[in-house]
């Protein structure tokens, strides 16, 4: 088996970013947002933080992918050889796939909302009786998107975690005897 160093670390930190710049903003920036003065303070602070993150988190997901290709090419015998390997790729590819639909979808929502950059708002997710109805409705499936998308990288650092379980000694040889004695 050779090494994938480079491909597990663009993976991994790409994971790591994306999770975690995703919680960091829901917990904090959006609330934070709310403190800032007045509602159109609180647009302006909301919108800044976020169209700072949102080129970081691109390249959080495009390294993130780049890795998780060089996983799949690096790990083929295993994913072809060994029993539930190819299932769990399956998974991780569906969530994946998952994430980065909720992911361009709250920065398509996002950009309806900072498109005005000193929009009133109560915070990042909450409307103010000010905010214009397209932006407080966008803001309203943000509230709810905020935390779809890390809880679904979260779920794919617990797929990865049992991936990287896939890879001992003991259950790569019970992976690939089940394989054969299935046939």
């Amino acid at each position: 088996m050779s090494r994938n160093t480079i491909s597990r670390s663009l993976h991994d930190l790409g994971l790591s970013a994306w999770f975690g710049g995703t919680l960091a903003n829901a917990v904090a920036l959006n609330d934070a947002a709310g403190h800032a003065g007045d509602d159109s303070a609180s647009g302006r602070v909301a919108n800044a933080g976020w169209d700072a993150w949102t080129p970081v988190n691109a390249a959080a997901i495009g390294a993130h992918l780049i890795g998780s290709v060089g996983q799949v090419v690096g790990n083929r015998g295993r994913i072809a050889g060994q029993r539930g390997v190819g299932t769990m790729s399956v998974g991780k590819t569906a969530l994946t796939a998952a994430a980065l639909g909720a992911t361009a979808y709250s920065r398509v929502l996002g950009r309806r909302v900072s498109h005005q950059r000193d929009v009133p708002v109560g915070d990042g997710t909450n409307p103010s009786f000010q905010t214009p109805e397209p932006v407080a409705k966008a803001q309203q499936q943000l509230k709810i998107l905020q935390w779809v998308v890390p809880a679904l990288t979260g779920a794919l650092v617990v797929v990865s975690s049992f991936a990287g379980e896939q890879e001992r000694p003991s259950e790569v040889s019970r992976g690939l005897l089940g394989r054969v004695t299935r046939r």
